[in-house]
């Protein structure tokens, strides 16, 4: 689409305004329709494509953000900006609620229209993937049937974890998954039981870090009735309700030594006593336990029983640190699209270039659950269309932009090297004539990181437009390669 093509719809009951916006427009060559009221306008969106809208919020009869919800259930990829004079908190708050696109307030800034203008023709122009979420029972070897509770992942540890799971699945012994807190333990022991003859019994999680010292032996072994003050009827434990099924203990190193030889009483004998019972009880239940400790460490320092460790440590599953398996951040990104889309966004969202770029070489310090999260933010702030880096958190940008600087330094370095080989000018005018090769190698860079859009660039280097298509014509930028704004 051609920007001759782009169409843009202004409304507003202030002819003056719309007189304004129209003509600045126009000259960077847009198609632009007006509007002077919100029914006026609904018809044109039946009538037209367009590329986006600035409404204002406060006219007669269907207001700014009436126009706003309607418009956005009618045409959910339609990019809404709306303006004010009135700039306050209750009014940007409830225009971002309905799914504006972006809030400005009067008297206008052409600069920041035209940067919202790029970024809408920017995100146009990244097409969406042919398919935004991969085969799980082709890339991720899990089953297709629940999407929300897949483990995904295509790189060779993941692959070798899968080949495990379905090794072990079918038995009964302990299993014990270690790892960094958000890798995916309990994805895994839930996984485990999915593939294992006890599928069809209850599955029961409980995090031992997470209930008090007093608690968590009536949690997992239950009580009888007046075992303690509170106590007023028969529980039952987290082994009882397993029976038949698989009890996962998440954060075993968390536990008690006492409680620690509770359990291993259970592992040998499948049989445990209720707080305050005189009867054992016996069940069949498949343990799998997880920590993001070293336990073996703790053994050592006496904090967690060896006989334990040597019960719960059969089969080990090791679950990598997200930053090991960079490759399959796409994967785990598009999975939580797909999960979150429906009811965090208004329309088809996928990843940019740019972002899953960024993505995959972040450092994810909080592992699969901080990509969850930021894929989050990320619908919510997109609504539809291409996941851009303003969407991600400011540290993610400043995390690209460092990368950005680390490339910057070595390219630098380089036009230093080469000029230094092959300058055979005055030395007078060394340093002017560098400077010059300097400056139009940043700006071709610039240009290139944003796709030609001169106001993007213009805003990046600090300086006036006019001024940067000045610096573009003296030197000889090709338009070939960077279309002009």
């Amino acid at each position: 689409m051609t920007e001759k093509q782009n169409k843009i719809l202004i409304v507003d009951d202030e002819k003056n305004i719309l007189w304004v916006l129209k003509k600045g427009l126009e000259k960077k060559n847009y198609l632009v329709h007006t509007a002077s009221s919100g029914e006026e306008a609904l018809k044109k969106l039946a009538d037209n494509q367009y590329l986006m809208m600035f409404s204002d919020i406060f006219m007669e009869e269907t207001n700014g953000l009436e126009l706003l919800e309607q418009s956005r259930k009618l045409f959910p990829d339609l990019k809404v900006v709306m303006m004010t004079a009135q700039d306050t908190m209750n009014n940007t708050i409830e225009a971002m609620r309905l799914g504006a696109y972006d809030y400005i307030t009067k008297p206008f800034d052409f600069d920041e229209i035209f940067r919202l203008i790029d970024q809408v023709e920017t995100a146009r122009s990244i097409s969406a993937p042919a398919s935004a979420l991969p085969n799980q029972n082709q890339e991720a070897g899990t089953q297709d049937t629940d999407t929300t509770s897949a483990i995904i992942g295509k790189s060779k540890r993941m692959q070798e974890i899968f080949k495990t799971i379905g090794q072990s699945a079918g038995s009964d012994l302990p299993i014990l998954i270690t790892g960094e807190s958000g890798t995916g333990k309990e994805m895994v022991a839930s996984t485990l039981h999915q593939y294992s003859h006890r599928k069809d019994k209850p599955f029961i999680c409980i995090n031992c870090a997470a209930i008090s010292r007093e608690l968590l032996e009536s949690e997992l072994f239950g009580h009888e009735r007046g075992a303690f003050t509170g106590a007023i009827e028969t529980k039952m434990g987290k082994f009882q309700q397993a029976d038949g099924g698989t009890l996962f203990l998440d954060e075993i190193g968390d536990l008690e030594l006492p409680l620690q030889a509770k359990i291993l009483r259970v592992l040998q004998n499948n049989e445990f006593y209720r707080v305050g019972g005189k009867n054992p009880i016996t069940v069949d239940v498949r343990v799998i336990a997880a920590t993001n400790q070293n336990l073996e460490d703790m053994m050592n320092l006496k904090r967690f029983r060896e006989d334990l460790y040597h019960r719960l440590n059969v089969i080990h599953i090791d679950m990598p640190p997200l930053r090991e398996r960079l490759q399959d951040v796409p994967l785990l990104a598009n999975h939580f699209i797909h999960r979150y889309a429906k009811t965090l966004s208004h329309g088809k969202v996928y990843l940019s270039p740019d972002v899953e770029r960024i993505l995959s070489r972040y450092h994810w310090s909080g592992n699969i659950r901080e990509l969850e999260n930021v894929i989050k933010r990320a619908l919510m702030l997109a609504l539809s269309g291409p996941i851009l880096p303003e969407h991600l958190p400011p540290h993610l940008q400043e995390d690209n932009t460092t990368d950005d600087n680390g490339q910057w330094d070595e390219r630098l370095d380089q036009l230093i090297q080469d000029f230094l080989i092959h300058n055979h000018s005055e030395e007078g005018t060394v340093y002017e004539t560098l400077i010059q090769k300097v400056e139009k190698h940043l700006f071709e860079i610039l240009l290139s990181k944003y796709s030609g859009k001169q106001v993007a660039t213009a805003k990046a280097l600090g300086i006036n437009r006019n001024t940067l298509k000045r610096k573009i014509d003296t030197m000889k930028i090709s338009p070939k390669k960077h279309k002009s704004a």
